[in-house]
């Protein structure tokens, strides 16, 4: 082990890395994140670069992993496996990773685009004399137009 004035115990740890003791016990105990070493006490202490590991966890958490899949992933190295396979395991993780990236900022893309569409749509509104009332539907259709309400400004509307 490291000398421990070069590692952090478990509550400045968490502290630095945005998280709570439970979680980090929880990661812990699911395999996700170890403890640096430990002192005679039991006591864990981390290396300030494991708040990479935790953010790298939280990270993959948004994008809609489990953490069992999560654990594969950054479980990149293996005991008795070669340089090259421990590679490929790494750009593996990496990859699934800028994948569901991909894919986030596609959606994130598709609800700005319905913003967009509300955004416009509620800027026509400023000029009707109507107003989303029980007796019109709520503008749904737009009473002036007759057309459909983009979606964000109908569930608005309601």
């Amino acid at each position: 082990m490291k000398p421990q004035q070069e590692l952090l115990k478990i509550g400045e740890f968490a502290r630095l890395a945005s998280t709570n003791l439970r979680t980090l016990r929880y990661y812990e105990e699911l395999g996700l994140l170890s403890p640096a070493g430990r002192s005679q006490g039991g006591f864990r202490f981390y290396r300030l670069t494991d708040i990479n590991r935790v953010q790298m966890i939280r990270d993959m958490q948004e994008l809609g992993l489990h953490l069992d899949r999560i654990r594969e992933l950054i479980s990149a190295r293996q005991a008795d496996e070669g340089r090259e396979v421990f590679l490929d395991r790494v750009r593996q993780a990496l990859e699934e990773q800028d994948r569901m990236l991909v894919e986030r900022v596609r959606a994130l893309d598709e609800q700005r685009k319905k913003v967009a569409q509300a955004l416009h749509k509620i800027n026509e509104c400023r000029h009707c004399t109507h107003s989303p009332a029980a007796d019109n539907n709520f503008c749904e259709p737009c009473t002036t137009t007759g057309e459909k309400l983009p979606e964000h400004l109908s569930a608005l509307y309601q």
